[in-house]
């Protein structure tokens, strides 16, 4: 096909993808999810499983947003894959339960076979929590194709084997004080016209547009690219958790790391505030280091909202420009958000950058839903 004719039908799919975009819209967002959630707890073992751990003993690593490609340029997770297959190997040596929640490949930029091609050690890493039943994949947006059996078949049972299960959602489900207590997981893109929309519009993302798109070679601004839409999205699923009782919720999608419903970026900022004031200078030094090594990822951010409850997580993502990766830990009943780096270095580093205990945050739940 000629570059003319190439770049005319690419503007026309453009402005039809304007149409369903990745813009959240309020009610879409909360009408799915709760769907969702709701099919979950019926037990509709084809949106996702209820999961039970020890409040105690549970251990889980969740991480999010790799968007594995063919370490070209157009490669997000190419920096990060060491930093990713060592933590891998730390989790798995420790007796954690791998969750991967959704665009764990990059599927709109490039076909199935390449992505596995140049992603076999880290897709190995994760087959082995497989083998030892520690492992739930579920499906995001971008990696929309694996919810469907042919290519999961195809492409991912080479590597993962016959066991390998795709869900839209997952519930961890524990006991405190004579009550259940559940954390609620989804990629986040729940809402989304292009990808959510319906059952049509889910096959016709996967099987239609994505072809189409790696054949224009057409990269259109994803939601995780929009600072003002990020934040506003993530304020729409801390709301959605309000209204759940019993419940924390764990998204990613966004690529902005959330602790306890406020966003990595402001509580640096507000913990930099704080150092200043107390004259610490230690304390100040290191934050404004670390707020500047998140400059790049946060550039342009427009919103900033302290939320009243701490009902909202999400796991940032594991394709950052620097090579760091971060993610959610749930173990010895506490739950954090936690951060791997190590790029050009031999050492990957864990660094805990927030922590509280599960039982806290279960007692400052909304008493009335």
């Amino acid at each position: 096909m000629s570059n003319p004719i190439k770049k005319a039908l690419a503007r026309l799919i453009i402005r039809m993808s304007d149409r369903l975009s990745s813009r959240p819209d309020k009610d879409a967002v909360f009408k799915s999810l709760s769907q969702l959630h709701d099919r979950i707890l019926q037990g509709k073992k084809d949106s996702g499983l209820l999961v039970p751990f020890d409040l105690q003993q549970g251990r889980f690593i969740i991480f999010s947003d790799q968007h594995k490609g063919c370490r070209d340029a157009a490669d997000d997770f190419k920096e990060a894959a060491d930093a990713y297959t060592h933590a891998l190997e730390y989790y798995y040596d420790h007796g954690y339960t791998l969750i991967n929640l959704g665009d764990c490949e990059e599927l709109w930029e490039n076909t199935p076979a390449a992505v596995m091609q140049y992603n076999e050690p880290p897709l190995r890493a994760e087959a082995r929590f497989l083998q030892k039943k520690r492992y739930y994949r579920i499906f995001g947006n971008h990696d929309l194709e694996w919810h469907y059996a042919v290519p999961r078949r195809q492409f991912l049972r080479p590597l993962f084997g016959k066991k390998l299960r795709i869900y839209e959602g997952l519930v961890l489900q524990t006991q405190y004080n004579g009550n259940a207590y559940r954390v609620f997981l989804a990629h986040g893109h729940q809402g989304d016209k292009r990808s959510d929309g319906n059952a049509f519009s889910k096959w016709f993302v996967a099987a239609i547009w994505t072809p189409v798109q790696r054949f224009l070679d057409i990269h259109p601004d994803t939601l995780s690219e929009s600072f003002d839409l990020v934040d506003a999205h993530n304020i729409m699923m801390y709301e959605w958790s309000l209204q759940t009782a019993n419940t924390l919720f764990i998204s990613g999608h966004t690529h902005k790391p959330v602790f306890a419903s406020l966003d990595h970026i402001d509580r640096l900022t507000k913990q930099l505030q704080r150092a200043t004031a107390d004259d610490d200078l230690t304390a100040v030094t290191a934050l404004q280091t670390e707020l500047h090594q998140r400059q790049e990822e946060y550039a342009g951010k427009q919103l900033v909202k302290t939320m009243a409850y701490p009902t909202y997580f999400n796991t940032g993502c594991c394709c950052f420009s620097d090579g760091d990766i971060t993610g959610i830990e749930i173990a010895d009943g506490f739950i954090r958000l936690i951060k791997w780096s190590g790029k050009n270095s031999p050492v990957t580093h864990r660094k805990v950058l927030e922590e509280a205990p599960l039982y806290y945050l279960f007692d400052q739940l909304p008493r009335s839903i």
